[in-house]
């Protein structure tokens, strides 16, 4: 591990490197914001991938991959007489020491709760700030991570249940007219109370501490292991997934569940 030191002269020389890069090399002297934004995309999801996994050393070198993507916008920034990567420091850290009144000023919080309760309020006081809670949701979400962050800062508000199982009252209420509307064969009345139902099973989620994006994310991994399994277990005695049954094919299932293929 290094010291904070080395940690400086490391970064210090990601910008030398950088400056470098830009200045002779063609792909790199080329590249815009624009150009970046998809690659920084796919950069975090591969984070998430490494992180889901718990590779440490994925991690660590996503983490470099992204960490490139931020030095680079703050190097063209700068270009453009915008904004530098100091600017960038000094901007999140003003940020973070306004945040935490209870750290850096004479407010206090016992609790985790308790700085959760004033973040939002706090959040709209900073110049530029929120001016309305749900103004921190960037509408470019998934839609399923974005219902979840929705939910939260409503809470934050004091927007919530008061009582966590009540949740469930709703949740079936939901599925009751989305049920009646599925009777009814109307597409556009279907696919909202689909949209109510997933809100409100998010919802759920989130009043018992479970982040319904790993959720999701876990039993698709379940299950991609699992098919893999029953196709080829098809495949090692012969057969085609299209030409078995339902039945012969819920056989192999049941035996990737006791094999624990998770």
């Amino acid at each position: 591990m290094n010291n904070r030191k080395e940690n400086l002269e490391s970064f210090n020389r990601l910008l030398d490197i950088l400056d470098e890069l830009r200045k002779k090399c063609p792909w790199d002297r080329t590249q815009t914001n624009e150009s970046l934004r998809a690659n920084t995309i796919e950069e975090t999801y591969e984070l998430s991938e490494a992180i889901l996994s718990n590779n440490h050393h994925e991690i660590k070198k996503e983490l470099g991959d992204l960490l490139l993507h931020i030095v680079f916008y703050a190097k063209i920034g700068e270009e453009q007489k915008y904004f530098d990567i100091g600017d960038v420091c000094n901007a999140i850290s003003d940020k973070l020491i306004f945040r935490h009144p209870h750290v850096f000023g004479d407010t206090s919080a016992d609790s985790a709760a308790m700085v959760e309760k004033s973040w939002e309020q706090i959040k709209m006081k900073e110049k530029d700030g929120n001016k309305t809670i749900l103004d921190g949701v960037p509408t470019s979400l998934p839609s399923l991570v974005k219902a979840y962050r929705i939910q939260d800062k409503a809470r934050n508000s004091g927007f919530d249940w008061n009582e966590r199982r009540d949740v469930w009252d709703k949740v079936n209420e939901e599925m009751s007219e989305l049920k009646a509307e599925i009777e009814q064969l109307n597409q556009d009345r279907m696919e909202a109370e689909f949209g109510d139902l997933l809100f409100s099973i998010v919802n759920a989620a989130r009043l018992y501490n479970v982040n319904p994006d790993n959720a999701l994310e876990r039993t698709n991994r379940k299950f991609i292991k699992r098919f893999t399994y029953l196709e080829k277990e098809a495949k090692e005695n012969g057969r085609n997934l299209k030409d078995m049954t339902l039945a012969e094919m819920e056989e192999i299932w049941q035996e990737a569940k006791k094999e624990d293929v998770e």
